[in-house]
């Protein structure tokens, strides 16, 4: 019979990242805050899929930088942005990590948002 104990060993951790050349947009109250063909998604173990969208896609006048950082084991430091709204900011919404380790290298610099702090992550065709 199987278990689910570790028995003290860690779980590898495992993390992809694929180039997604669907359609993917994030949208908060009307506004299209990204919009691109040219994501990144990121399939990491013990977390959502996310996002990671090119700043030429991101309407960056839209986001303001945080002083607000976290630490990833496994991507690194990541810098965080507020979503500048009508209403005022979505405090870090969104993340990125501009000096990856290098298992991350390929999303240096792409931004992905937190999917509790706006309307919508679409992805389509």
């Amino acid at each position: 019979m199987g278990t689910d104990l570790n028995d003290g060993h860690e779980a590898a951790h495992r993390i992809e990242i694929a180039l997604n050349g669907r359609r993917c947009r994030v949208i908060h109250q009307g506004v299209t805050y990204a919009d691109t063909h040219a994501s990144f998604t990121v399939i990491e173990s013990g977390a959502e899929n996310a996002h990671y969208f090119p700043r030429a896609d991101v309407n960056m006048a839209r986001l303001e930088r945080s002083t607000h950082t976290s630490h990833c084991p496994h991507k690194g430091e990541a810098t965080h942005y507020h979503l500048l709204t009508e209403d005022g900011p979505v405090e870090n919404a969104a993340w990125s990590y501009e000096s990856p380790l290098d298992a991350a290298a390929k999303i240096r610099g792409y931004l992905a948002f937190y999917p509790t702090r706006v309307d919508r992550i679409d992805e389509t065709s």
